[in-house]
């Protein structure tokens, strides 16, 4: 069988530093070009050593644990001990979600079972796989690989972002207490224009029952302006002299009226330390606040500080 080292070498040029790259893509840092294409040709030149019997000593898992060391500290640098460690954890992820992906494409589009069964040898007594791919194969597949982990990632981020500004939420109001779980907005700086009270979102349908289920309906249907017209006339709620109508300016929208309440206090709980406050108001979302139902209400970042 003939081998060309050329094409080997560059083929794992190619692949070490795309391997690399996003390996620096999910870490959110940006090596120097010379540095990635250093640590390519080095990764390269170790595999091209696989031609040489003589130093199959080389290709222990200790020595390639070494050399893939090397690699990430030729690409990343050392400027700490728990940086480098991060960096090796998402190199080593990367390879394997990207040998996965090759893996599982090979087999998935392989035609009939007599094509997968002329891939696998069975000799002594265990089972060993051929598989042959060309360069453009490889590519997509790794390709394709390296951006499903990349969205997974940056999908898991994101969770990982909202859950760190999650707090659990207890609205009292006389006798009756309310929770949810909120998340901490730094954005949301709605405020009460006359007194300048904050003011916290919630989710109306979390008030069913405490609320005349004509105002829920009203405020779902963004008919909040028909609401006040017939308030006055439905004197009988209990907290009457509590309801607030608060102005704002909803996204591609004009001027709209938010209707809200005043509590008695609000307790926010995060991270072991408890906020309370009287000084806030409760307004009332129609919608749900998250897709997944993760929180169901937006608290001032106000309510929060010391």
């Amino acid at each position: 069988m003939t081998v060309y080292v050329d094409i080997l070498f560059l083929r794992e040029l190619l692949v070490d530093g795309a391997v690399l790259l996003t390996t620096a893509w999910v870490r959110h840092t940006k090596p120097r070009p010379w540095r990635i294409l250093a640590a390519s040709a080095f990764g390269a030149c170790y595999v091209v050593l696989m031609l040489y019997p003589q130093l199959s000593f080389l290709f222990t898992l200790a020595v390639k644990v070494l050399f893939s060391f090397v690699m990430v500290w030729i690409a990343f640098g050392f400027s700490s001990l728990q940086h480098y460690i991060r960096n090796m954890a998402a190199f080593y992820s990367v390879n394997f979600v990207a040998a996965g992906a090759v893996l599982g494409l090979y087999y998935l589009f392989m035609q009939g079972s007599g094509a997968m069964w002329k891939t696998l040898t069975i000799a002594g007594g265990s089972i060993q796989a051929e598989i042959k791919l060309s360069i453009f194969y490889l590519a997509a597949a790794l390709a394709i690989g390296l951006y499903v982990y990349r969205a997974v990632m940056t999908g898991r981020r994101e969770r990982e972002l909202v859950q760190s500004h999650m707090a659990e939420v207890k609205v009292t109001i006389g006798d009756k207490t309310y929770a949810c779980t909120g998340l901490i907005d730094t954005g949301n700086q709605l405020y009460d224009p006359l007194t300048r009270t904050p003011v916290m979102v919630m989710e109306v349908s979390r008030w069913e029952g405490a609320l005349p289920a004509s105002w829920i309906k009203s405020v779902k249907e963004g008919g909040v302006d028909r609401l006040i017209a017939g308030m006055d006339a439905d004197s009988s709620f209990e907290w009457q002299d509590r309801l607030r109508l608060v102005p704002y300016r909803g996204v591609n929208r004009g001027s709209q009226f938010m209707l809200a309440l005043k509590p008695d206090s609000v307790e926010v709980e995060r991270e072991g330390q408890v906020f309370e406050t009287n000084r806030v108001l409760i307004g009332f979302d129609g919608g749900k606040l998250a897709a997944d139902g993760a929180y169901q209400a937006i608290i001032h970042p106000a309510m929060v500080q010391t």
